[in-house]
């Protein structure tokens, strides 16, 4: 095969990168809601069931503290948004891989997106805990699937090898413009959210952040279905020769050893982020103004109590009764811990973008993909926990916010270039017929089950009355530790792809 590179690429071919960097920014775009609303909804969706306790005789005190951040329900909760959407993504993500070899790469991803545009959109509706999960389990699924099947589709359709290298990370690259989207989406949103229409009376920011994530999916719903399909799958499928794809070839001996590596390095690659960085606003975040606990960054905890103070006074003076002023306090306070939370948020996918283009400039010059993986990795492992220890200390300093900015910033981009990595190795590890199934093992049942399991164990290892945000900092501290170390020892047998990625 040619390994030089062609002079540019087709209209078509520019039309595919950019429908396929939109589509992984989305990707991101609605995995990284979660940790940005996951306090604000639970204090929202909580509401009748604290009432409820109350109501039936539960001290007042004890009943908030079961649902401030480390109480008792407070984590259950937390612990099941987390990790159950990531297990039906998993779960499901593998039965769209197994489609994508099976009915085509083109096909799955439209339906994939047409899931997850109406999941996201719904979720901001949720009028339960129980309604949230279910929405976020399928925004998962079709997240999980979407991206299997594009890194497939884009493997095959540019066949030239550095090209490929090119276009796999340059567009995985703008999946970190997704996280910076949604932190953008999130602060806008606490910014302009009593001037938007009310939702159950309410003007929460999480809730438009959430049914924002429906916006980047219509040019995507519109002219993805249009696009050419993978020629390669297409090819073995005309000619008869495309072999029914199979979960269990994948442990066949010549694949095993791939299937397996892959699979935990991968969740090691996951744990990171899930363990300690994508906890970060739980640790920083401030409570609402009437929970038992008022834990968290003195910076943002005083700018929230002023913004709160600020719409109480301008609600009365325009002769809201007390109970309405009060719960415009609430809300107005929420939502500027919700915008300042999002800025830290913003500086860590700030760092992720440069990771992940970092990585596409070296995917192309460093030739063992085990080295180039290295790169990022063995730094990550040393620097993340010492990260989150050092944070972990720093909490009650007012002036410590930029350090933390800074800090995270880094992590971002030694954790997430890892990302993009995978897109790059794994669908060149693979045969044609069993790329997607392959590539979705590793990536769903690997990143999004067992690396994700990261964020349940951080949550409940940290659990404490009252609530800790030091304590949670040191958890995730060990828990990405733990998940970057046997990453590391695990990669020296990850198999080294053939040259031109052909199988």
């Amino acid at each position: 095969m040619n390994t030089n590179s062609p002079v540019g690429l087709t209209r078509t071919q520019w039309l595919i990168c950019t429908i396929a960097a939109i589509g992984f920014a989305f990707d991101i775009y609605e995995l990284l809601m979660l940790p940005l609303i996951i306090k604000p909804a639970l204090f929202t969706l909580s509401r009748p069931l604290v009432e409820a306790l109350i109501a039936s005789g539960t001290d007042k005190a004890a009943a908030e503290a079961l649902w401030a951040p480390g109480g008792a329900m407070y984590i259950q909760w937390a612990r099941t948004l987390f990790f159950v959407p990531a297990l039906a993504g998993g779960v499901f993500g593998l039965l769209g891989g197994y489609l994508t070899d099976l009915l085509g790469r083109r096909r799955v991803l439209t339906f994939s997106i047409l899931l997850y545009a109406f999941a996201a959109c719904a979720a901001g509706y949720s009028n339960s805990l129980g309604q949230l999960l279910i929405f976020r389990c399928l925004v998962f699924i079709g997240v999980c699937v979407e991206f299997v099947a594009a890194v497939a589709w884009l493997a095959e359709i540019f066949t030239d090898a550095r090209q490929r290298e090119k276009v796999l990370g340059y567009t995985q690259a703008f999946s970190s413009f997704g996280g910076l989207l949604v932190a953008a989406a999130n602060i806008l949103a606490a910014k302009w959210a009593l001037s938007l229409p009310a939702i159950y009376g309410g003007h929460e920011a999480w809730r438009y952040t959430l049914i924002s994530g429906v916006l980047p999916a219509l040019p995507l719903i519109l002219i993805r279905p249009f696009l050419p399909e993978s020629p390669a799958w297409e090819k073995k499928r005309s000619e008869g020769t495309l072999k029914r794809p199979s979960i269990a070839a994948l442990f066949s001996p010549e694949l095993r050893k791939t299937t397996i590596l892959t699979t935990l390095v991968f969740a090691a690659s996951y744990g990171i982020a899930f363990g300690a960085i994508q906890q970060l606003p739980q640790i920083i975040g401030a409570q609402r103004l009437n929970t038992p606990s008022e834990a968290g960054h003195a910076a943002i905890l005083a700018e929230a109590k002023a913004k709160g103070k600020e719409a109480m006074v301008a609600a009365k003076a325009a002769g809201d009764p007390e109970p309405v002023a009060q719960r415009k306090m609430r809300q107005a306070a929420g939502n500027a811990s919700d915008e300042l939370v999002a800025g830290v948020t913003f500086w860590q996918e700030i760092g992720g973008l440069l990771g992940r283009f970092l990585l596409a400039v070296l995917a192309v010059k460093i030739v063992s993909r085990r080295t180039l993986f290295r790169v990022f990795q063995i730094p990550a492992l040393i620097y993340v926990p010492l990260l989150f220890w050092w944070i972990s200390g720093s909490l009650g300093a007012a002036d410590s916010l930029g350090m933390i900015k800074a800090g995270i910033f880094v992590a971002g981009v030694l954790t997430v270039a890892q990302f993009s990595f995978w897109g790059n190795y794994i669908p060149l590890v693979f045969p044609v017929h069993l790329r997607g199934t392959g590539e979705s093992f590793a990536a769903n049942i690997g990143g999004r089950v067992l690396g994700t399991a990261a964020a349940w164990i951080t949550i409940s290892l940290s659990a404490s009355t009252p609530p800790d945000p030091s304590r949670i900092a040191i958890v995730g501290a060990c828990v990405a530790g733990a998940y970057a170390l046997v990453g590391a020892l695990l990669t020296r047998y990850l198999p080294e792809p053939p040259p031109d990625g052909e199988k």
